[in-house]
């Protein structure tokens, strides 16, 4: 009955478009991105009980309400520093996940994990729904938290091996837009809950069960589209007329053999390519997190044209500079979906290894002169500097996996991935954690507001340094570690890989030239259309 899922029946015959892959890989990214925007939730959440019951202030838990209970009070609204734990666990989940099921999603082809990934991350909000109807918070973390983390996982390197096989060509170009759907969904997903939950709010209901059932729905049917859309090349294929440039043929840190994934623990390259994804990452996103409280507390009333400093500014002050700060937001979103595909497919050419040292040396130069933008009130070199930071982040997600495809093959390039994104989990809790309790010490010195974050920026700095120290150190993998021919070959008969293009079955025949160009522009207007 399911047999269209089976990865045998996605391999695409002579006269398929690559251009096809990439907004299949776009579809599912742009959906399981929201997991940037979940915040959008938090506020009407922390007073949904209070509002169901007609007043309009939250209902405070008591001081002998901690965090376990809450998992099952009803009789309190949730903290907002509770919701945010839905935010970690997506991370963490994400990586746990695609590292147990990553050489599953290479056996099994992309098609059949981005069917599961719709299920979990779509079917994760309408179990929220639930949650939040109930009042249970541990269901909410059960369906997005846990249920969803795991389809975020899953949706997240499902075309990472698919569009490096597509376009050996191009590796860093083709996973960097895919990977810049991620970086994109929530600037589509956070107005779409906003406006739903406007429209579905009442005297009773803050309308965030309604936006998740309705939000489930979309995001499974569109992510259902793209992973039905998957196809993967035969063994033997190439782009049509292109050789290997003799740089690249004779490029050490290029290999034409393949890793295992099962061995990719004990490869010490992995490793210092998980601390430099770790690094670069904790950094980041330490600075999304504090970026906007950050601008406000600087620079004040600069914002709106006083001479004010954070705690001499009034509530419509106040309220005039948050705005500012969400235009500031908005705008390092921009940045970070833009340097996923600009750094990426800069890598194609300058080398991974450089374009990492250019991160590491560059960001840190950046951090380092943010407190000097600071004390000297230089807003244009403040923005300036976190929106090039902020592309670097982007651009360090797209970059790894053409990094890791160079170093350890193409063969289970997916399987290693998911075993890489346990350093994002990692950097999901150290780069906060760091940020935050740094933040907090300062102000227990005694140091105001606009000075908080000089030692932080040191510390990111730090950081950054242990990255490019890593990645110094990132040589060629040695040839023990690569698969004989014969267990290559296994491994391809295992993932019900064909040799030739001509065995496709009929379920996957492939269009003709003509329609195929029909189907890239109707593909690419389908996912263009969703912005």
């Amino acid at each position: 009955m399911f047999d269209f899922l089976n990865k045998e029946n996605t391999i695409a015959g002579k006269g398929f478009n690559r251009w096809l892959v990439p907004p299949a890989a776009l579809a599912i990214h742009l959906c399981i991105g929201m997991a940037y925007g979940f915040s959008v939730f938090w506020i009407p959440l922390s007073k949904s009980l209070a509002v169901s019951q007609g007043l309009t202030e939250a209902i405070k838990c008591t001081a002998d309400v901690g965090f376990f209970q809450e998992l099952f009070t009803t009789s309190c609204d949730w903290k907002i520093s509770t919701l945010g734990w839905m935010y970690t666990l997506f991370f963490v989940f994400l990586g746990v996940s695609a590292a147990i099921w990553g050489g599953w999603l290479e056996r099994e082809g992309p098609r059949k994990a981005g069917v599961v990934a719709a299920i979990c991350w779509g079917g994760g909000m309408l179990i929220s729904a639930f949650g939040v109807y109930t009042h249970q918070f541990w269901v909410m973390i059960l369906g997005s938290g846990v249920i969803g983390g795991i389809g975020l996982g899953l949706g997240y390197i499902s075309p990472v091996s698919t569009l490096i096989k597509w376009f050996p060509d191009r590796r860093g170009m083709a996973t960097g837009m895919a990977i810049m759907g991620f970086g994109g969904g929530a600037m589509i997903g956070s107005p779409l809950a906003a406006m739903l939950m406007k429209s579905f709010a009442s005297e009773t209901s803050v309308g965030v069960a309604q936006t998740f059932v309705v939000m489930g729905l979309i995001y499974i049917v569109y992510m259902l589209v793209g992973a039905m859309s998957y196809r993967i090349p035969s063994s033997d294929w190439k782009p049509e007329g292109w050789t290997p440039s003799p740089a690249v043929q004779t490029n050490s840190m290029i290999t034409k053999k393949s890793v295992h994934v099962k061995k990719i623990w004990g490869i010490p390259q992995f490793w210092l390519v998980w601390m430099v994804l770790m690094m670069n990452v904790s950094a980041g996103i330490g600075v999304i997190g504090m970026a906007s409280p950050m601008l406000q507390e600087v620079f004040a009333g600069s914002l709106i044209g006083l001479d004010l400093k954070y705690n001499e500014l009034d509530k419509a002050q106040l309220t005039s500079i948050a705005a500012v700060a969400a235009g500031f937001t908005a705008l390092l979103s921009l940045f970070n979906i833009g340097g996923r595909f600009f750094w990426a497919s800069l890598s194609d050419t300058f080398g991974r290894k450089l374009t990492y040292t250019v991160f590491f040396i560059l960001g840190g130069l950046l951090y380092f002169s943010v407190p000097s933008s600071s004390n000297a009130g230089n807003l244009i070199l403040f923005v300036l500097a976190f929106c090039i930071i902020l592309s670097m982040y982007g651009g360090g997600f797209a970059t790894v996996p053409a990094y890791l495809a160079d170093l350890f093959g193409t063969q289970m390039v997916g399987a290693i991935h998911g075993r890489l994104l346990t350093a994002w989990s990692t950097a999901g809790i150290l780069g906060p954690v760091v940020v935050n309790y740094m933040r907090d010490y300062q102000l227990s010195l005694g140091l105001p507001k606009s000075q908080v974050y000089n030692q932080t920026m040191y510390i990111l700095v730090g950081m950054l340094v242990i990255g490019l120290i890593c990645n110094w150190f990132i040589k060629p993998v040695a040839d023990h570690w690569f698969m004989t021919d014969a267990e290559l070959a296994e491994e391809k008969r295992l993932a019900h890989e064909k040799v030739l293009g001509s065995e496709v079955s009929a379920i996957s025949s492939p269009p003709s030239s003509n329609t195929s160009s029909l189907q890239v522009y109707l593909a690419w207007g389908f996912v263009g259309h969703s912005r």
